[in-house]
């Protein structure tokens, strides 16, 4: 045997059996085996002698080489069952929890390389399933930044509005409040892009954009109303952008190919049907193609995304062509009345031609008759023709005319402030002047132009195409909505400096010869933007009208609104039909309103209310500090988001108060209709009574299904030990609660006080105080509970299974390790802590047993450096990582830097395992070292086999104890026996009752039982040294020392180590096997948190 381990009975001087080499076989004595220093001595079992304890040190083993490692002498010799014994060797403390708690080298490669499907998380997972033979091989995505989300954030923003309202926002607004309304509507989806990237970088954001984001982050009820309302935004959008296109068509490129001609003020009704017949062919048409070729629609929008880019250089160049050379668009007016372009040859009343005064087109318009003396309006009369520059340059300095804004009624008439002009009545003469066609007001403008900043999702629903969607999503987006609000300010500048303030004011280019505004100020052409344009929103709507109906599909198929989910199936491919079908039905409601400026303000309210929820699910999660709530994105607050909330809401009231209702309104009704439907809500009579009824419902939702993985947060029973005088032994257990939960989720701290309640009653209730003192000097926040109970055993069995109520109830068991169970004669205490670990098991809750935990930081204590320690060694769960980052919440541990550490057995890869560790954690947002410690295959050594020798000895020792004390506990019972007897025989009668007597214990009957039970005692001492080490508890053992060794070589120095911790034993007849091998695997460590699954994931990568 080893001269490492020494048995010392407890209470007996070490000293005595040093020294001594002593064989004693009589049977009271002792036998002593061993040939030197530090003999192992076994002590046969007497009244006198304790529970023996076994020691051993680390030095190098006299054995070989003296290399710690003891690769001899081997354990292979022919004694044994051959040499397959011990296969898997490394890993058999852990092997019969194997099938549910896999090793974490089978699981990491699954776990890192994951694939997103656009179909969302379950569609991914079930596409994982499938048989090998049906799977197709997944392209690996590629886009970057630029590409993925800076770019289609660009196209999606930059659009209708830009090309054909923002020059007459700016000339009705003027330049301040121009400005004014960009800066709110930028500042708008800045704040809400900052909101998005901390959800989007939160986990995988599958298909669905915000809808998903939404009804993850607050449920399925606001998801569902949220994402219907984004639906039917995106749906309004594509009838915007339809609308966009045919004006864009009959304005601008083909005026005659109207059917309907309007006459005699008309124009305005004509052209709304001319928008209504061409926009229901050309919905019709797209729908054809979206339908017909998808994949068409998304190869094309690199052409779309080019037009914009190049359009918005155009502008740019000819700002800069304007402060040298100003094209040449000049514009006349009668006074200060801007004159229609298409009414004139000559902006002039009277021409000389061949030396004769005519009179021109003009002159017709307002005068009965050509000639000079005919009768003529007499505003016409008394005021001159002048003609002006459209376009006067960047160096003209009208940008102090168009400072200013100039909203007016419906039919104003569109004129130039500081022209003279003399005032008279002209009533029958107004179509010749360019007008108003709709009544301005600032609200509205605001309405019109908040679509123009919309499209801030393009990234984050591409999120499955990104090489690193949680880097390029905010970046990109961020950027993109830097650059377009730094387009849209810069343009409001610029186009207020440059163009004329009656032309900025003239929408439809009415006195530019029919001109498109902005296309007159670009560079080197009109067509240029009007081309440009026409691409950018025909685009556009192919892509609201693809997108769209993939939105429906994604709320169909989660099957939250019933009546939808029809709109989930389609064809084959995937392809939603169905919603496609609906999407343009909508659309059409859209193109028969007909207006842009009617449309635009619509869709503001339903994104504003998208845009608004996203700032609140951001809020809400941060402000409830979610375990899940790990956006890699750290630059958000929730007041940036509570700001964010608020200026939607302002917004959306700016725009327009009743459709602001009505979306709110429509919105509401989804999240009732949800929430509700088939389910009768009781109502209490009084405040009281609602509270009552408010707790027990969110009681009963809480009790209907399990959390979320996302959701899931450790809900713990701490169970606490009291000493005689009824105080908390170990006040260290309420300070790690407190830095564990810091005041989130539930916490019951429980104890158990042995006897009957009617007479533990006071002892009850003063433990109970003592605990409850505890808590607050600890600064816990949770119940308390402590129950009376005939044992501990079915006290805290009582525990486990009823603390709490409904849905609160408790997931997590902390506890302490039972430090002192060799010492204690007793095997209840650690027979107790066996069966704890068995019942979490059975119960499914998480098991947390803190080791050393008086040693383990007061709330009082900061670590300026220093790491906690996680070894990864089998996946149940992903606990093990959840628990150092709430710890890492707490200002005691917010300096520590997070270590992990996982095994590579020798078939394993380790370089790819830290590969792909490194990645699961990056898609967990966990920010931590990695470490892959290979730790081969090796020969059983002579020190752990030594080591099981001993342990499995001093558990037959415990044994023969335990029968030398139940023959103790005989022999009061015959003395017992014998005084009554004597007593019964003074005061009764000679003719006692026979029974009476065969009943007591005989002298005879004694000394028989006694030697029956001796022989088979005696004889286990004599053949204690002889026995072999069970070959399964060798292995657990080599698996104990190894592990001890290498986590005990990288982590002795960290703060807190935590380990996965093996489970107990199928068979109970080697419990206390199992103390033995967690006290090998945690020696030599100062602070240990064994941490077991309660078999349940509680972390994921995904949002």
């Amino acid at each position: 045997m080893s001269e490492r381990f020494v048995v010392i009975p407890v209470g007996r001087p070490a000293a005595e059996t040093n020294n001594k080499v002593t064989t004693d076989t009589s049977p009271g004595g002792q036998r002593w085996a061993g040939n030197g220093n530090n003999s192992v001595t076994v002590a046969q079992e007497t009244p006198e002698t304790s529970v023996p304890i076994l020691e051993y040190s680390r030095e190098p083993n006299k054995y070989g080489d003296g290399n710690p490692k003891e690769s001899i002498p081997f354990i292979n010799n022919s004694d044994l069952d051959g040499g397959n014994l011990y296969d898997g060797k490394n890993m058999a403390l852990f092997e019969e929890e194997m099938d549910s708690n896999p090793m974490v080298s089978s699981l990491l490669n699954k776990l890192a390389n994951y694939t997103n499907l656009t179909q969302g998380v379950v569609e991914h997972e079930e596409a994982e399933n499938d048989e090998g033979a049906k799977k197709k091989k997944v392209k690996s995505p590629q886009m970057g930044t630029f590409i993925g989300v800076y770019l289609p954030c660009l196209q999606n923003i930059l659009g209708v509005i830009l090309f054909l309202r923002f020059t007459w926002i700016v000339g009705t607004a003027g330049i301040l409040e121009s400005f004014a309304i960009v800066f709110m509507c930028c500042s708008c989806t800045m704040l809400t892009a900052i909101s998005m990237s901390a959800i989007a970088t939160n986990g995988v954001v599958p298909a669905g954009g915000s809808y998903y984001m939404i009804s993850r982050s607050l449920g399925p009820e606001f998801g569902g109303a949220v994402g219907l309302c984004f639906y039917l935004g995106t749906t309004f959008a594509g009838s915007m952008y339809i609308l966009g296109t045919i004006e864009i068509l009959l304005t601008y490129i083909v005026p005659n190919a109207a059917i309907f001609k309007g006459e005699n003020g008309g124009e305005t009704e004509a052209m709304l049907n001319n928008m209504r017949v061409y926009g229901t062919c050309c919905i019709i048409l797209m729908a054809l193609v979206v339908y017909v070729g998808v994949k068409y629609v998304n190869k094309l929008a690199l052409v779309f995304l080019a037009c914009v880019v190049l359009s918005i250089f155009a502008i740019y160049a000819g700002v800069i062509k304007s402060a040298f050379d100003p094209p040449d668009f000049p514009i006349c007016l009668l006074g200060n009345r801007t004159l229609l372009s298409r009414n004139y040859d000559v902006c002039a009343k009277i021409v000389i031609e061949a030396n004769e005064t005519v009179t021109t087109k003009l002159w017709s318009l307002f005068c009965d008759s050509p000639f000079l003396n005919a009768s003529c309006n007499e505003y016409f009369e008394m005021n001159n023709v002048t003609e002006i520059q459209g376009i006067p340059g960047l160096a003209s300095g009208v940008i102090t005319d168009n400072l200013w804004s100039d909203y007016g009624l419906q039919g104003m008439l569109v004129e130039k402030k500081g022209q003279p002009s003399i005032s008279a009545p002209d009533s029958k003469f107004t179509s010749p002047y360019v007008s108003n066609d709709i009544a301005t007001f600032f609200t509205l403008l605001v309405g019109i132009y908040f679509p123009s900043v919309t499209g801030i999702m393009a990234g984050s629903n591409r999120s499955g195409d990104l090489k690193d969607a949680q880097k390029s999503i905010p970046v990109g987006t961020i950027m993109a909505i830097a650059t377009t609000s730094f387009i849209y300010m810069s343009c409001v500048v610029l186009f207020g400096a440059c163009i004329e303030g009656v032309v900025l004011r003239d929408k439809f280019g009415e006195a530019v010869s029919g001109n498109l505004v902005i296309g007159i100020l670009s560079w080197p052409s009109p067509w240029v933007i009007v081309i440009g344009s026409l691409f950018s929103t025909c685009g556009a709507g192919l892509q609201s009208l693809t997108g769209a109906p993939r939105l429906l599909q994604a709320i169909a198929r989660d099957g939250i609104v019933p009546f939808l989910q029809v709109f989930g199936h389609g064809k084959a491919n995937g392809e939603p039909t169905w919603a496609l079908l609906l999407t343009a039905g909508i659309c059409e409601i859209g193109i028969l309103i007909a207006s842009l400026d009617s449309v635009a303000p619509i869709l503001s309210m339903f994104f504003l209310m998208c845009y608004m929820f996203v700032n609140l699910a951001c809020a809400v999660q941060t402000l409830l500090c979610t375990p899940n709530w790990r956006p890699r994105f750290k630059f958000y607050h929730w007041t940036l988001s509570f700001l964010g909330m608020s200026l939607c809401l302002a917004l959306m009231f700016i725009c327009s108060w009743y459709y602001a209702l009505v979306a709110m309104l429509i919105a509401g009704c989804i999240y009732k209709y949800i929430e509700y439907r088939g389910a009768e809500k009781e109502w209490g009579d009084g405040i009281r009574g609602l509270s009552l009824n408010a707790a027990r419902y969110a009681l009963i939702r809480l009790e209907e299904a399990p959390p979320h993985t996302k959701n899931w947060r450790p809900q713990l029973m701490v169970l606490l030990n009291l000493d005689s005088e009824q105080n908390v032994k170990h006040a260290g257990l309420l300070s790690f609660t407190t830095q564990l939960k810091a005041g989130k989720g539930l916490t019951i701290v429980g104890s158990v006080i042995e006897g009957t309640y009617m007479a533990k009653r006071p002892e009850a209730k003063q433990s109970e105080q003592n605990v409850k003192s505890a808590m607050a000097a600890e600064k816990t926040k949770g119940f308390c509970h402590v129950v009376v109970s005939s044992n501990l055993r079915d006290g805290v069995s009582h525990l486990i299974q009823s603390a709490g109520l409904g849905g609160m109830k408790h997931n997590t068991v902390l506890m302490a390790w039972p430090n002192l169970w060799k010492e204690q004669e007793d095997p209840i205490s650690w027979r107790n802590f066996i069966e704890t670990v068995r019942e979490t098991t059975a119960a499914h809750q998480a098991l947390l047993v803190a080791k050393n935990i008086d040693s383990f930081p007061s709330n009082q204590e900061r670590f300026s450096n220093g790491t906690i320690d996680v070894w990864w060694i089998v996946h149940d769960g992903g606990l093990l990582m959840l628990l150092p980052f709430l710890l890492q919440q707490h200002k005691v541990w917010r300096k520590c830097k997070m270590r992990i550490f996982t095994v590579a057995q020798l078939d394993d890869n380790s370089i790819q395992m830290k590969k792909d560790l490194q990645m699961f954690l990056y898609h967990l947002r966990l920010n931590a070292e990695v470490e892959v410690v290979e730790m081969h295959e090796s020969d059983i050594s002579a020190f752990t086999y030594e080591k099981t020798l001993v342990m499995e000895q001093r558990s037959q020792m415990l044994k023969q104890m335990q029968l030398s004390r139940t023959e103790r506990e005989r022999e009061a019972q015959l003395i017992h026996d014998r005084n009554t007897a004597s007593h019964a025989a003074i005061s009764e009668k000679v003719d006692a009752v026979p029974d009476r007597v065969h009943m007591t214990w005989t002298k005879e009957k004694y000394i028989a039982e006694r030697n029956r039970n001796r022989e088979p005692a005696g004889m286990g001492v004599k053949d204690l040294f002889n026995m072999k080490p069970n070959q399964s508890n060798v292995r657990r053992m080599h698996t104990a020392v190894k592990l001890n060794e290498v986590v005990v070589n990288k982590s002795q120095d960290a703060h807190l180590v935590l380990l996965n911790m093996p489970g107990p034993p199928k068979n109970k007849c080697g419990d206390e096997n199992y103390m033995e091998f967690l006290e090998v695997l945690t020696e030599g460590l100062n602070r240990v948190l064994l941490v077991r699954g309660g078999g349940r994931e509680v972390i994921t990568i995904y949002s």
